[in-house]
């Protein structure tokens, strides 16, 4: 494994993303691979057909919002999303994300990354690296991750988790 940090393309969304965005109700009765295909359409028609593995998608307040449905953070991580980076989340969301297996990171000043520029991830330290020397502040301060969480984002999620320690 390399010692060079890993960047990730920075994709924005506003505030108030709900889950019916990211897994609209109109495709929920077929499988995820349908429901993926139309992720973020409302908001970012071309966020599903683009995105690429290890992107991560920066949000404004309260990211997640509106029902419980574990499709809308397992859309993201079948589009192969790194992380998502906001302000706030809803709590719902945030259980189902790291069940699934999606890093999420709090923080405070998540809007003042932008389009397209990439970024490093230091979710244990809480630290996020802005690549252009010139951007202020180029360390973002955000809420460290527990290791319980990384480990089931490591893991692919929390089923996974419990897996393995059956196999133990």
């Amino acid at each position: 494994m390399s010692d060079l940090p890993i960047t990730h393309r920075v994709w924005r969304v506003g505030a108030d993303i709900d889950t019916d965005a990211l897994a609209p109700g109109a495709y929920m009765k077929f499988g995820i691979e349908e429901i993926m295909r139309h992720c973020l359409q409302r908001v970012r028609p071309e966020f599903a057909a683009d995105v690429r593995p290890g992107d991560v998608l920066v949000a404004g307040p309260n990211f997640g919002i509106g029902s419980s449905r574990e499709q809308a953070a397992l859309a993201l991580v079948r589009l192969g999303v790194a992380a998502v980076v906001a302000p706030s989340f809803n709590g719902l969301f945030f259980r189902n994300a790291f069940n699934v297996g999606l890093l999420l990171l709090t923080c405070a000043q998540a809007e003042c990354l932008t389009e397209d520029e990439c970024v490093t991830l230091d979710p244990a330290g809480g630290r996020i690296g802005r690549a252009d020397p010139g951007s202020e502040p180029s360390v973002l301060c955000c809420e460290a991750v527990p290791p319980f969480l990384l480990d089931m984002v490591r893991a692919g999620g929390l089923l996974n988790i419990l897996k393995q320690r059956q196999i133990s």
